[in-house]
């Protein structure tokens, strides 16, 4: 049985909207797809003190390096979420994942800090490709356990990016960055599975509008609250990557080894995944407001102590700084999703897109205040920010619960 007879029947058995039950087997592949994607995509950051190193960077030029990435796999994703929601195609799901773990896995062998750009580009451009589309098929495939589903993949590539560093940081650490080609291997192993078992995605009856007639039919009179949300999207990034891109940087100036640092990301991004499941499972029974209060509020508190607490503590307020300022990463999409209903993949755009790279290309100015000032004393002033959003927060409206 080919893939689009499984799709049709897959189609088929949903048909009646008052299904609760979640297809398992479809989310757990589209949370892989995420997984993988992402795993690949985490070999950058902490590999950044390896690349300052080789190439003799500035602060600015690592800035350069996040700012390229997240430019390039999430603020264009719009694009990529309208093709998604007008063609009912697997290219993107499933081409994204395969160009990431190339162009990124080669990053080792690139010969000057040119090329350098060149690979994370490539690399970048896969992963804006299979964010959109794998999320917006999660509602098709969630039945009314949609919170919580998209949390599950969240956790997919939040967990990636929790054990990647630590897999490509004992594996340079040990064998040199040159062996960095041969990481592939895994996802293409894992790529056999995923085409075998990822369904196509559902059209959203926009084939015949263009991009801006159908960001309208989508948007409409809930532009607003959108807006909202994703404003306080980009500031949330704005802090938790500005913290991911240099504190490996400030960790290996004062002494810890390239695995250490790739530990205290991964503690980091592990946490993130974990609060990203719990939330989601909360938010379908408390609302979002209440999570995004007491996260907002707790993570300035635990990013400030993951500055300044000495020595071992630095593991421990890693974990929960992760913790607190990831957990609202899936509940943005949700609640555009449930005001938004159609066009699902291109308003997952948006969120995880759109706002996680604006958030994202703003690093290089912590980078030149960091050059300016210091790591610290900048990364302090970026810690207030996620507490200064809770005004925000108040004015989304909530929605009724059952």
């Amino acid at each position: 049985m080919d893939g689009m007879e499984k799709a049709d029947i897959t189609r088929e058995t949903r048909k009646d909207p008052s299904r609760s039950s979640v297809n398992v087997k479809v989310i757990f592949a589209l949370s892989l797809a995420h997984f993988i994607g992402d795993f690949y995509s985490s070999f950058v950051n902490p590999l950044l003190p390896v690349f300052v190193e080789k190439y003799s960077l500035t602060l600015t030029q690592v800035g350069l390096i996040a700012g390229l990435y997240r430019l390039l796999a999430f603020v264009v994703q719009p694009s990529v979420g309208y093709m998604a929601d007008h063609y009912r195609t697997r290219f993107f799901v499933l081409g994204g994942p395969l160009l990431t773990m190339i162009f990124v896995s080669l990053v080792g062998v690139a010969p000057t800090f040119s090329v350098l750009l060149v690979f994370v580009s490539l690399g970048s451009i896969g992963s804006s490709m299979f964010h959109p589309t794998a999320a917006g098929m999660v509602s098709t495939f969630a039945g009314s356990h949609f919170g919580f589903s998209l949390s599950i993949l969240n956790m997919g590539g939040t967990l990636a990016f929790g054990l990647g560093p630590l897999f490509i940081t004992y594996v340079v650490g040990h064998y040199g960055l040159s062996v960095s080609p041969f990481a592939m291997v895994i996802g293409l192993a894992v790529m056999v599975y995923l085409f075998r078992i990822v369904p196509l995605p559902e059209g959203e009856g926009l084939k015949d509008f263009g991009f801006f007639h159908s960001l309208q039919k989508i948007l409409g009179d809930v532009w607003k609250p959108i807006a909202l949300i994703w404003v306080i999207s980009v500031i949330r990034t704005f802090v938790s990557q500005s913290f991911l891109t240099f504190i490996p940087v400030l960790s290996s100036r004062e002494g810890h080894s390239l695995f250490s640092t790739g530990v205290i990301v991964s503690l980091y991004n592990i946490a993130g995944a974990l609060s990203g499941v719990i939330s989601g499972h909360l938010s379908d029974r408390i609302g979002y407001k209440p999570i995004y209060y007491s996260a907002n509020l707790l993570a300035t508190i635990f990013l400030y102590s993951l500055l300044y607490l000495p020595g071992t503590w630095i593991y421990v307020n890693a974990f929960l700084a992760g913790f607190f300022i990831m957990a609202t990463l899936p509940l943005a999409v949700a609640m555009a999703q449930e005001f938004a209903p159609r066009g699902k993949s291109m308003i997952s755009s948006l969120m995880m897109g759109l706002a996680y790279g604006t958030g994202g290309i703003m690093t290089p100015v912590t980078g030149k205040f960091a050059d300016l000032y210091s790591i610290r004393s900048t990364l302090g002033i970026v810690a207030i920010l996620p507490v200064l959003t809770i005004f925000l927060i108040h004015r989304i409206p909530e929605r009724k619960r059952g």
